[in-house]
């Protein structure tokens, strides 16, 4: 079975002229055009539709999304990926919503009462946010150890804003899936166009504060021992927090001594 241009803008919610778009860059082209030039689809396109909506929602740009779509690695697994990071940020948002509507009723019930108003519970104001007693230990600990870094790091951040951090962490995530392809595909950390992307990287963090090549390879040694790096690596795909670092390295070994 195949729908036209217009039942997909329909069903999808994306506009003809962006279906359109994505078809000119080679994102979604139609299972064939017909005599009149009018774009049909079939089932794998709604499918693969689907996806680029979803890596969107991730914040990922139409040339990180056609890389991921048209490498070699397991669709139904990322989709699996994509659904368990949605079930994830739903729970946590669940939560979230919970902890406001107990605190409105709290302070409904206070000013019924035309009383001061008072949290049964103050620990439940804080429920669902992400807290980690981990990130504060080792945010004392890079400041003790580098306190220059540190003071540098803290300004560059203190000046982005809301839209800047947006871009970084869009940015970032686009170069950790790029990492997991050329993993998935069984290239040698050593490979020109793996080191390549590690010196973004590099250039990535030198926005913050500018490592030489032990502080370097203690970065990449982070994201392999600190469990929750770890865990945002290998989300993206098993086993990319080592690769990471492996990369990493071979480029502070190769580049920065």
């Amino acid at each position: 079975m195949a729908w036209s241009i217009a039942d997909v803008a329909r069903m999808s919610g994306v506009t003809s002229r962006t279906l359109r778009h994505y078809d000119e860059i080679g994102l979604l082209p139609p299972a064939w055009i017909g005599g009149n030039g009018h774009r049909h689809y079939e089932e794998a396109d709604l499918l693969r539709l689907q996806q680029i909506l979803l890596m969107r929602e991730l914040g990922l740009g139409l040339r990180e999304i056609q890389a991921v779509l048209d490498s070699q690695v397991d669709q139904v697994a990322v989709l699996r990926e994509h659904h368990r990071r949605l079930l994830s940020e739903r729970d946590r948002l669940d939560t979230l919503a919970r902890t406001v509507g107990r605190t409105i009723a709290e302070l409904e019930e206070a000013e019924e009462d035309n009383a001061m108003a008072k949290i049964n519970r103050p620990e439940n104001l804080f429920e669902g946010f992400e807290q980690s007693p981990e990130n504060a230990a080792r945010e004392a600990e890079v400041r003790e150890r580098w306190p220059e870094a540190w003071e540098q790091s803290r300004q560059a951040v203190e000046t982005m804003t809301a839209a800047d951090q947006e871009r970084w962490q869009r940015e970032a995530t686009a170069q950790m899936i790029r990492m997991a392809e050329f993993m998935v595909a069984g290239t040698p950390v050593a490979d020109p166009a793996v080191q390549d992307e590690v010196d973004a990287h590099y250039r990535s963090v030198c926005r913050f504060w500018t490592p030489n090549a032990p502080a370097y390879k203690g970065l990449a040694q982070t994201y392999v021992d600190d469990p929750q790096f770890r865990a945002n690596f290998d989300k993206i795909a098993d086993g990319l927090a080592v690769y990471q670092r492996d990369a990493m390295v071979r480029y502070a070994d190769a580049r920065l001594s």
